[in-house]
């Protein structure tokens, strides 16, 4: 039985829910994981991840179909892209297997939390690892943890689908959210404080420019960006240094093979900025956001903050119909859970 939440009312924040995935890596191998009901972490205080940070984690979610089905979207693609990055920081990857198989035992043991069809709402879903053993050397842990929990969640940007503002700061994160080959979201940290900077001035996020020359637009701080021109293409942009969004990744083939538009990742100059029609941000927890006006310095670019434009609105239900089972599914896009 679904729970008695007030869905209308939820944002995009923590709530207990009855159980979580728990797998610990040792002596070389993975335990065969379990589902707990314990929400606390105890660690020690010399631990991989407190001292230097040896952590990543993906962000998902479940929904519920028209046709009363629980479904995840793309689940293999997280799984890979985490993989990708306990590479690179020399974590232990978790199998690709194990992982969806995580994901539908976390899933299915809360049913329940997972919002009705035309809530507006979802089931969030957080895997995480970390090193977990002792390290005071600087050297990668021999020890993690992979846990997932579940929350139920509303949109990520209050208002919905309204437009949103950005704001090209002064100075830049220290570090992207992904750098070449690293696949997940590993420094919001250097974040935190442009953002909360941005909110105390107005604006819901910030729009970074390349480091080297600034010039090149690159992503905000929590999702990708996307841009249509005049003639409805569909932009956006190309880096190494931005996280390589599963979202964005299907909103390009949307565009493409479902509405029959051009659709370019490319190198985009601020200087074009201008010259678009439309401007979004996309990502699993914003899905698609459409900007209303961007602000750089003493420079306001206005899209439009009354409505989301026609071609990101397209993009948008197409893609949320995809996801809820109205329009059918490239194969292998949704995992039935339920």
């Amino acid at each position: 039985m679904v729970k008695d939440i007030d869905w209308s009312s939820l944002g995009f924040g923590y709530v207990k829910t009855d159980y979580r995935y728990v797998s610990n890596f040792k002596n070389g191998k993975w335990d065969d994981g379990a589902l707990i009901t314990d929400e606390t972490v105890t660690l020690h205080e010399s631990a991989g991840v407190l001292q230097y940070a040896q952590t990543c984690f993906e962000g998902m979610k479940a929904y519920r179909t028209v046709d009363g089905k629980v479904v995840c979207f793309r689940p293999d693609l997280n799984a890979q892209r985490m993989a990708d990055t306990c590479e690179r920081l020399e974590m232990a990857v978790f199998p690709k297997d194990r992982f969806i198989d995580a994901v539908e035992k976390v899933v299915k043991a809360n049913l329940d939390f997972v919002p009705p069809y035309g809530s507006g709402a979802s089931l969030y879903l957080r895997p995480y690892m970390f090193g977990s053993n002792a390290v005071i050397g600087v050297k990668p842990a021999e020890e993690f943890q992979f846990r997932i929990f579940a929350t139920p969640v509303g949109p990520y940007f209050k208002g919905g689908v309204k437009p949103i503002s950005l704001r090209v700061p002064d100075f830049d994160r220290a570090a992207p959210r992904g750098t070449g080959h690293i696949k997940a979201g590993l420094n919001y940290a250097m974040s935190l404080h442009p953002i909360v900077d941005a909110h105390n001035n107005g604006f819901n996020e910030n729009m970074y420019l390349d480091s080297k020359t600034r010039t090149k637009v690159e992503e905000t701080g929590g999702a990708n960006i996307i841009f249509v021109t005049k003639d409805n293409t569909v932009v956006t942009p190309k880096s190494d240094t931005i996280l390589p969004s599963i979202t964005r990744r299907s909103l390009m083939y949307v565009a493409e093979h479902y509405l029959g538009l051009k659709a370019e990742e490319r190198e985009v100059s601020y200087t074009e900025v201008k010259e678009f029609k439309e401007c979004a941000l996309c990502g699993t927890a914003a899905v698609l956001s459409p900007v209303g006006r961007v602000v750089n310095g003493n420079e306001e670019i206005v899209f439009g903050m009354d409505a989301m434009g026609e071609i990101t609105k397209k993009l948008y239900d197409t893609l949320t119909g995809i996801q809820m089972g109205r329009i059918e599914a490239p194969e292998g896009w949704i995992k039935v859970i339920s």
